[in-house]
């Protein structure tokens, strides 16, 4: 079982801890390191007791804020997910029946058949008038 040195309010502790454990064991000594130099900024020196306890409540205040804001997350989670199953329940929308409009062939006939005529006689009107494309 290894031994890992831990600083927590400017005093160092000797904390065993199971083998690849290490590093967990220093986060929370970090977690704990920081809550007691907050201690120590406002309040200055204390017994190492009165420290630790105080430093293990803040931790714990934070930790027990974070469950409640968790629980609320998994809530508002578990709403959505049940709108979500109910909206993949519902049956799916009828189809929307869109009529477009079509051009029956005669009038198609009759307009192409007027282009024609227009572009004749624009082409008469020009070799009348000597406007012809091979100037």
């Amino acid at each position: 079982m290894p031994d890992v040195k831990i600083n927590i309010g400017g005093r160092t502790y000797e904390v065993a801890c199971q083998e690849g454990e290490e590093h967990f064991l220093q986060s929370a000594a970090a977690l704990l390191e920081n809550e007691a130099s907050v201690l120590s900024s406002q309040i200055g020196r204390m017994p190492e007791a009165r420290m630790l306890l105080m430093s293990g409540l803040m931790l714990a205040d934070k930790t027990a804020g974070m469950d409640e804001k968790l629980r609320s997350l998994e809530s508002k989670l578990g709403a959505q997910e049940a709108l979500i199953e109910e909206m993949r329940a519902r049956p799916a929308p009828e189809p929307e029946r869109v009529e477009v409009p079509v051009v029956p062939q005669g009038v198609t006939d009759s307009l192409a058949e007027i282009a024609a005529r227009s572009e004749a006689m624009a082409g008469a009107l020009e070799e009348r008038l000597g406007l012809s494309d091979d100037r």
